[in-house]
């Protein structure tokens, strides 16, 4: 039995092995957004991300974010400090009260950070 023998490669390597990103990330833009993956790396954040951004008005306050996720309060203060400095979210003080909105254009970037390239 002869061994299978694979096809020639006729496409330049090269476009087909192009970075994700179309283009190699400055220093300061891989550290922007390693922070803001990072902050996703995070099951509970994830879900307060996602709570928030599909709250009434696309916001949500932390007095609602806490029973959902099951933590207690200074758990999610804590998670919601993460996901602010990495500016996934806004926070705005309301009396005693934080209240949240999703930054869509820090999501958006991060996503387009990682698109492959148009071919």
């Amino acid at each position: 039995m002869q061994p299978a023998t694979l096809p020639l490669i006729t496409q330049d390597l090269a476009a087909c092995c192009s970075p994700a990103t179309g283009g190699v990330l400055d220093i300061d833009a891989a550290e922007r957004l390693a922070r803001v993956f990072k902050a996703l790396a995070e099951p509970s954040r994830v879900r307060l991300l996602s709570m928030i951004a599909t709250s009434a008005g696309g916001e949500a306050c932390i007095c609602d974010l806490t029973e959902p996720v099951g933590l207690t309060q200074p758990t999610v203060s804590h998670h919601m400090k993460i996901l602010t400095d990495a500016q996934l979210v806004t926070r705005e003080q309301r009396g005693r009260w934080a209240y949240y909105r999703v930054i869509d254009a820090t999501l958006r970037a991060a996503a387009e950070a990682i698109a492959p390239a148009p071919r």
